[in-house]
């Protein structure tokens, strides 16, 4: 297999299949690659070509995105699902050891994965994301969330409703209308993989009964939060972005406050398995600015030096 060769993988699931796409040998050491909400495995076409060729990158589809089966009727989407669809992945592979490269809600899988299983993970890198939700700010919201959740899966399934078909351009207004900051090139990179072209336009793959994030996140206290990241034996690599979701320049916002508490806590824990790195650009720097990232990422990865776990 060629270095520069990148390959489509389908992975057999209980409910259907999970599909990757590969790049390089995968006789190197592997890195999984974890997608942000309602995006796709596109999502890194542009960062990984970049980073260096030494290693085999899989980016996966999560159950009801991109090219991946939608879960079973009736099976609720969940926080805890796309945890195990990683541990699912991982055995299909025949990994015992890998590291793990999340942008946004896939970095919170990723994160919560490498605190399950702490001895599966080398190195975690989070682009844009935090290794998980703290409840801090949403204790009012968690019931209507759960609710909304479940109301929303039942409206789906009774409306029987095909999926929309639209033209290209109109798909791609309406994309880029709820995500302003991906811009165009990145917009039709990620709806490559996110649609399907029929004889009358295009209509999205992804799984209809999925809907906002905040319904599947699993919020934690700072208690559960503290615990968890003892458990963590990988180094982990904290990227964040200048105009990202926690743009620093909103003074007294209050999830500042909490992207402060997961740094600190996360420094005072891992002491030097832990380093952040502050790049240009905003939530999709990874595909919009790659080039200002590539680089931290790629010394990281090299890095030889294993520091033990902590006990």
């Amino acid at each position: 297999m060629g270095e520069g060769l990148i390959s489509e993988l389908k992975l057999a699931m209980p409910w259907g299949h999970i599909a990757a796409k590969a790049w390089g040998s995968h006789q190197s050491p592997p890195v999984l690659c974890l997608h942000g909400w309602l995006d796709n495995a596109n999502s890194f076409d542009r960062l990984i070509p970049l980073l260096p060729k030494d290693f085999y990158y899989v980016a996966m589809d999560f159950g009801g995105h991109g090219l991946s089966s939608h879960y079973s009727p009736g099976f609720p989407y969940d926080h805890q699902n796309f945890v195990s669809e990683v541990r699912r992945v991982a055995a299909a592979l025949k990994w015992n050891r890998f590291s793990l490269l999340g942008h946004s809600f896939g970095g919170t899988v990723g994160g919560m994965f490498s605190c399950i299983f702490p001895e599966m993970v080398d190195k975690l890198v989070l682009l844009e994301s935090s290794p998980f939700i703290l409840e801090t700010n949403e204790l009012e919201n968690m019931l209507t969330y759960k609710r909304r959740a479940i109301e929303h899966m039942l409206q789906v399934e009774a409306s029987k409703k095909p999926s929309q078909v639209v033209s290209p351009e109109e798909m791609l207004q309406g994309f880029l209308k709820n995500n302003s900051h991906v811009g165009d090139e990145c917009g039709k990179l990620l709806l490559q993989r996110g649609t399907t072209q029929v004889a009358t336009g295009l209509f999205l793959n992804r799984d209809r009964r999925i809907t906002r994030p905040e319904y599947y996140f699993n919020f934690i206290s700072r208690e559960l939060f503290m615990h968890s990241i003892r458990k963590l034996q990988a180094r982990v690599l904290f990227i964040k972005a200048t105009q990202g979701y926690y743009d620093l320049r909103r003074e007294n916002d209050a999830n500042m406050e909490l992207v402060l508490f997961v740094t600190s806590s996360l420094r005072s824990t891992l002491k030097e398995r832990f380093q952040y790195v502050q790049v240009p650009g905003n939530h999709y720097a990874h595909m919009n600015q790659p080039e200002h990232m590539a680089g931290v990422i790629s010394s990281f990865l090299q890095s030889k030096e294993r520091i033990p776990a902590q006990l």
